[in-house]
């Protein structure tokens, strides 16, 4: 009797949803890295094992604690706006809707944020704000196209994606350092936009570019779990991506829930490019011809992280610490994409969570029934 019992508890354990969502994402985890680690050994076999340990390790590769906590510092760095894309596209994703315009949005916002930080001086609170008003007004624009002219939103978002880009080159291209392409620097330009650190930057062997940006994307991630699971607010918003026609039969204002879903979006896509370039960290290319990799980075952070704000928060810094990883490399022998070639992986297989689910939900039920038919 005392077995049956603990099976049923085990059965019970896996039939929870957030159970199946980490297990799931973790054997996309597993299959990624050893599909990269076959990659490696096609390459050069004699160092795949160490190449692939190397990409795994990231900042543990250093040998000193205060060089592994300064490498730790930015990869925690780079981790909070890829943490803000990823909710970006998540947050969209309850009402249905894929926002690929994440990219597009994260530029808008790089480039409000540096422009008046570097064009007017302006002090860091007053370009961040910049950055998601610019952010959500792409999202806007998304926004209006699908709820009044049914404009697919993954093709106006990637068109704006590169409308984003070339806006934004000749915007920064009057704040750009003369002999170079790049902006010019915060800390000389404007030391005020500089996203402040209260003393964050000690526990990473007095890492500048630690600010509170990285604690600011973590309790954005809480409150937008708190909106999606408590508010009416966030019942609408998931009512609207189930059954958009149910949701407007009951009242509920379906073409505003989509335009503010997607304003909501833009506007965290475009927080998260500024809590990347107001710590000085980066300084934006005025002549790159490719969009920033963080808005479609944040799809594998997404669904990594099971579509839930508190699981992106750790798939993001995990996407983040492989990508960070792959820099290590020796670039005589491997090319430092390979970590960008296992995150792509990750995000393929993501596309079969809901598999992974369904397969392991037979799976219990097909338990269930052997037992009740044996207790018959």
């Amino acid at each position: 009797m005392a077995g049956n019992n603990r099976k049923m508890e085990k059965e019970s354990f896996f039939s929870k949803p957030a159970v199946q969502s980490i297990t799931a994402s973790l054997l996309c985890i597993v299959i990624g890295l050893l599909i990269g680690y076959i990659a490696l050994l096609i390459i050069n076999p004699v160092g795949a094992t160490e190449a692939i340990i190397t990409i795994i390790k990231n900042y543990f590769t250093y040998p000193s604690k205060a060089a592994a906590l300064k490498y730790l510092g930015n990869t925690l760095v780079k981790a909070a706006p890829l943490l803000m894309c990823a909710l970006s596209i998540q947050f969209c994703y309850q009402a249905g809707l894929f926002n690929i315009g994440a990219a597009g949005q994260y530029v808008a916002g790089a480039g409000a944020s540096l422009y008046l930080a570097l064009g007017f001086g302006l002090p860091w609170y007053i370009c961040i704000l910049a950055a998601l008003v610019a952010g959500g007004i792409f999202g806007i624009i998304v926004g209006v196209l699908k709820a009044y002219l049914n404009v697919n939103e993954v093709i106006s978002g990637i068109m704006l994606n590169w409308i984003g880009l070339y806006t934004v080159n000749m915007l920064l291209g009057g704040v750009k350092e003369v002999s170079s392409p790049y902006t010019l620097s915060l800390a000389n330009t404007n030391p005020s936009a500089i996203i402040p650190s209260l003393g964050l930057e000690k526990l990473f062997s007095n890492n500048k570019y630690v600010t509170i940006a990285i604690p600011l994307a973590v309790i954005i991630a809480i409150i937008l779990k708190v909106i999606l699971s408590m508010t009416v607010f966030g019942y609408e918003i998931k009512a609207t991506g189930i059954a958009k026609d149910a949701a407007k039969y009951s009242g509920m204002k379906e073409k505003k829930n989509v335009i503010l879903t997607l304003f909501i979006g833009g506007g965290l896509a475009g927080l998260g490019a500024a809590f990347l370039f107001l710590t000085g960290y980066e300084q934006w290319s005025v002549t790159q011809s490719s969009v920033p990799g963080m808005g479609f980075n944040g799809i594998a952070a997404t669904f990594l992280g099971g579509l839930d704000p508190i699981g992106t928060i750790f798939a993001s810094y995990f996407i983040q610490h492989i990508t960070s990883g792959g820099s290590y490399l020796d670039k005589n022998v491997y090319p430092s994409q390979i970590s960008d070639f296992i995150s792509s992986i990750i995000i393929y297989l993501c596309g079969f969570v809901l598999f992974f689910k369904f397969f392991l939900n037979s799976r219990i039920r097909a338990g269930k029934e052997k037992k009740e038919g044996g207790n018959k």
